[in-house]
């Protein structure tokens, strides 16, 4: 390798030609689009694309059972069918999750995000194709295949972005992922309104097109390059890795950041792919697996999802006519595509500790302010048919449509006990209002962007995909469970639901403080090291070769590492 300078350059491909530009952010930049355009998008987009046509999926599966079966379905029997369609796509997601590893082995990470598309578009002609098929079994395959798709994509994508970003941008390149998840709530939001895919007519069309991002994917991916780290470290094509490097880098490719690769190369030498379970019993990751496993799951159990739930009711008690609320739910979604967006200008900065600790404190926060708003917004008189209420409720079987029918209730919908709701202080629901937009924003900020990225930062390169699946796992086992037992939630501790919430983020809050190093701009090396006055509590810690590899000289390659 020419040169002895960390300022200097690699040429560029084989024949050592130099860069001609100076730089290449463009092509990182357009990378990151494209492979987030057919990846983490379509997790947002088909969370927000199911609630619109919740009435017409469930009088079709009324109607289709009758024609089979020449009975009509009860309301609560309609329910389940519709609870459990919008469910499997968290079972879907958890699949998706446990393949994701093995897939960025052996095909590498911009291939796997390709193959990923197969899922989708299974997806989009099952969901296509249901209503003229009248059959409701292919709606339910249709949302299990796109919660594969959303489960690969949400685990291999970031993996992707970061072991392709240079060191000072790959906290600013990974939490993009966060950035076009935002923006496909946004997008599955507009899309859904009743004026454009949102109508009895066209929910086909609207459940199937999900299809648009993925060919717009399938169309520019191939362009981009593969990931560096992969090329070299997994297939052990230094060409192609420096190839791929030139391209994302242009002439800012520095010996330093080969030689950091070719170390973790060389420490990986000879050792297989790690699967969750040897992870499990690896002293040395113990501690980075119980941080992503915590935040992981913390960032399902905050309460930011319930908090979407509580929206509608909030609006509607704000005073905003029922027709106008579809438009106003749509700020909701833009409030998190602007904190991500934040929160990717600010992560360099403030560093990856601060903006999740900052993320979940004010979260907690807000929950208790949010909790004394309600209490002081609404009077509950004393009990609720909760059994008839469960019955009635004939939307999504999510927490968000439950609140609407609580509120459904207590407008006069028949019941043998309804509930009353009266205003104490006339100013509560706007300060409810300005709890929800607050609450999205702080999560937007911190949690939603930073939690994805902490594998890629924390773990190496052979243990990397099974931390990513074992993060995914948690994620998508935890939005199943807040889905099943929020509802519970609010029957048990009414406007009080949100403390559980708080503690939560208090909690979570603590942890990170006290277990996460910051990572930005850090070598691998240099956060083992600081996990390992964790992992190794007690014990003399025989750190020769890690405080070599942490205590980094530029250019200066070391023929055998070890961790």
């Amino acid at each position: 390798m020419p040169g002895d300078k960390e300022l200097k350059s690699l040429p560029c491909g084989p024949d050592g030609l130099d860069c001609i530009f100076e730089g290449n952010a463009r092509i990182l930049a357009l990378t990151v689009c494209s492979a987030a355009i057919g990846g983490t998008l379509q997790y947002g987009y088909n969370i927000a694309i199911i609630n619109a046509p919740t009435i017409y999926v469930q009088k079709f599966i009324n109607e289709t059972f009758q024609e089979r079966w020449g009975a009509e379905l009860q309301v609560y029997q309609v329910t389940l069918i519709w609870t459990f369609i919008v469910s499997i796509f968290s079972l879907g997601g958890l699949a998706g999750a446990l393949i994701a590893g093995p897939m960025a082995i052996y095909f590498g990470r911009k291939k796997s995000l390709l193959l990923n598309n197969v899922f989708l578009l299974l997806s989009s002609v099952l969901a296509v194709f249901s209503r003229a098929a009248r059959s409701v079994e292919m709606i339910i395959l249709a949302r299990f295949l796109v919660g594969i798709n959303a489960g690969v994509s949400m685990n291999i994508q970031p993996m992707y972005f970061g072991e392709s970003a240079p060191k000072h941008l790959r906290g600013a390149v990974s939490i993009s992922s966060a950035v076009f998840t935002a923006f496909g709530v946004v997008l599955g939001q507009v899309v859904g309104l009743r004026e454009i895919l949102g109508s009895e007519s066209c929910w086909p069309y609207l459940l199937a097109s999900n299809a648009v991002p993925g060919f717009i994917q399938l169309l520019t991916l191939p362009w981009f390059p593969e990931s560096p780290r992969y090329l070299l470290i997994d297939k052990g094509d230094k060409e192609a890795c420096i190839n791929a490097l030139c391209r994302f880098r242009g002439c800012d490719v520095l010996h330093s950041e080969i030689e950091e690769i070719q170390q973790e190369q060389a420490a990986a030498l000879g050792i297989k792919a790690k699967g969750p379970l040897e992870l499990f019993t690896d002293q040395s990751v113990r501690w980075q697996l119980l941080s992503v496993m915590v935040i992981s799951s913390a960032m399902q159990l905050c309460g930011n999802d319930s908090i979407y739930f509580y929206a509608s009711y909030v609006f509607q008690e704000a005073g905003i006519s029922a027709d106008k609320i579809q438009y106003v739910t749509i700020g909701t979604g833009s409030c998190e595509f602007t904190a991500s967006i934040v929160s990717n200008l600010l992560i360099e900065k403030l560093g990856r500790k601060f903006l999740l600790m900052g993320g979940y404190i004010l979260m907690a926060g807000w929950a208790v302010v949010f909790t004394v708003s309600l209490s002081f917004q609404m009077l509950v008189v004393p009990s609720v048919d909760w059994k008839l209420l469960l019955r009635r409720n004939q939307t999504c079987g999510g927490p968000q449509f439950f609140l609407a029918e609580l509120l459904s209730f207590s407008h006069g919908i028949k019941g043998k006990r309804a509930v009353t709701l009266k205003h104490t202080v006339s100013e509560m629901p706007y300060l409810s209002m300005t709890c929800v937009f607050a609450y999205i924003l702080s999560f937007g900020t911190g949690p939603a962007g930073v939690t994805g990225i902490l594998p890629t930062e924390i773990f190496s390169q052979t243990a990397r995909p099974a931390a990513y699946m074992i993060a995914g796992s948690m994620m998508w086992l935890n939005l199943f469970l807040m889905g099943m037992v929020f509802p519970f939630l609010v029957r048990g501790f009414g406007q009080f639901c949100f403390l559980p919430f708080c503690a939560v983020c208090l909690l979570s809050a603590v942890f990170i403080g006290l277990v996460l190093p910051e990572t930005k701009g850090k070598s691998l090396p240099a956060i083992a090291e600081e996990y390992d006055k964790l992992n190794f509590r007690g014990q003399e810690l025989q750190l020769s070769v890690s405080t070599q590899l942490a205590q980094y000289q530029p250019s200066k390659v070391l023929s055998s590492t070890s961790l």
